[in-house]
C-alpha cells in the first residue's frame, strides 16, 4: 500500500508480542516471517509447509518460486535470518501440536475454514488485513500502517545493513533499481531523529555527545585517534557514562 511507512526494531517486537489466542503462534510467525524475507502478503499466503522445512529443520535460503511471485516475475532466494528461522521453527511444532502431523503440501500459514472435500486453505489475504491492524493498534503504533508494512520494514532494514540499493532491488524482485529507490525512500528512521533534534525541547538540553558510546567503543575510539588511555579504578569518579573509573588521556606529541 502507497505510502505506509516501515517499523523500528523497537516496534517489530511490540508488534510480535501483542498477538494473542488459537492462533497467537500463526500470526506472531506470518508477521516475523515477513519482516526477515521481504515477501509480500500474496506470496507469503501461497507458501506451503515444504517451502520452508526441509531435512526436519528450516530453510536458511529461501525461494519465492515463480509460480507465487507477484506478476509471474523471475524468481528470487533470499537468505533467512535467524528471526526467521525461528519463526518457522514455532510454526512448524503449532502445526505438529494443534492438527497432529504436518504434510508438505500442507498451507503453512492455514485458515480456520476447510476448502472443498475438507481440504486445508491458507488464510485470505482480508483476514491478514484484519490481525495485523489490530495488532498495530494494540502495540499502541500510530502512523499508515498496513500488510505492505511487512515488506517496507524488510526493505528499509536490509538498506540501513548493506547501503546497497541494487541489493534491495534483488532481494525484493522488483524489474529495475527505479522502483526500489521510490520505494525504500527516504530513512525513516533518520528522519524521526532529525525532527526530536530540532525541537526546542533538545536545543535548550543537548545531550552529551559521549553519552552515545559504550564504555569499550569509546576507549577504543579515543584510542585509535590517537590518545593513550588510562584507566584508573575504583576511585569514586566517573567520566562520560564510563563507571567507576577516571580516564587519564594523554595524546602523544600535546
Amino acid at each position: 500500500m502507497k505510502g505506509t511507512r516501515p517499523l523500528t526494531n523497537e516496534e517489530i517486537k511490540r508488534v510480535r508480542d501483542s498477538f494473542e489466542g488459537m492462533y497467537k503462534i500463526r500470526n506472531a510467525g506470518l508477521f516475523m516471517l515477513g519482516v526477515s524475507i521481504g515477501g509480500r502478503v500474496s506470496e507469503l499466503l501461497a507458501l506451503k509447509i515444504e517451502d520452508v522445512w526441509q531435512n526436519l529443520q528450516p530453510v536458511t535460503d529461501f525461494q519465492f518460486d515463480r509460480k507465487i511471485v507477484k506478476g509471474g516475475e523471475v524468481s528470487r532466494t533470499i537468505p533467512v535470518n535467524v528471526d526467521g528461522r525461528e519463526a518457522i521453527e514455532s510454526l512448524i511444532s503449532w502445526h505438529k501440536k494443534d492438527f497432529g502431523s504436518i504434510h508438505p503440501d500442507t498451507p503453512l500459514f492455514r485458515g480456520l475454514k476447510s476448502g472443498e472435500n475438507g481440504k486445508v486453505v491458507a488464510l485470505k489475504r482480508q483476514a491478514v488485513h484484519k490481525i495485523l491492524k489490530n495488532a498495530f493498534v494494540k502495540a499502541g503504533l500510530n502512523g499508515k500502517l498496513a500488510t505492505h508494512t511487512l515488506r517496507k520494514t524488510f526493505a528499509q532494514r536490509l538498506y540501513q545493513k548493506c547501503n546497497d540499493i541494487f541489493v534491495v532491488k534483488e532481494m525484493l524482485g522488483h524489474k529495475n533499481v527505479a522502483t526500489t529507490q521510490a520505494y525504500i525512500g527516504i530513512n525513516y528512521v533518520e528522519v524521526r531523529e532529525a525532527v526530536e533534534a530540532m525541537s526546542l525541547a533538545a536545543a535548550e538540553n543537548p545531550p552529551d555527545p559521549l553519552e552515545a558510546f559504550e564504555p569499550a567503543e569509546l576507549m577504543k575510539r579515543l584510542t585509535d585517534l590517537g590518545y593513550t588511555v588510562t584507566k584508573r579504578e575504583d576511585i569514586g569518579s566517573s567520566t562520560h557514562s564510563i563507571p567507576e573509573q577516571e580516564v587519564i588521556l594523554c595524546r602523544e606529541g600535546v
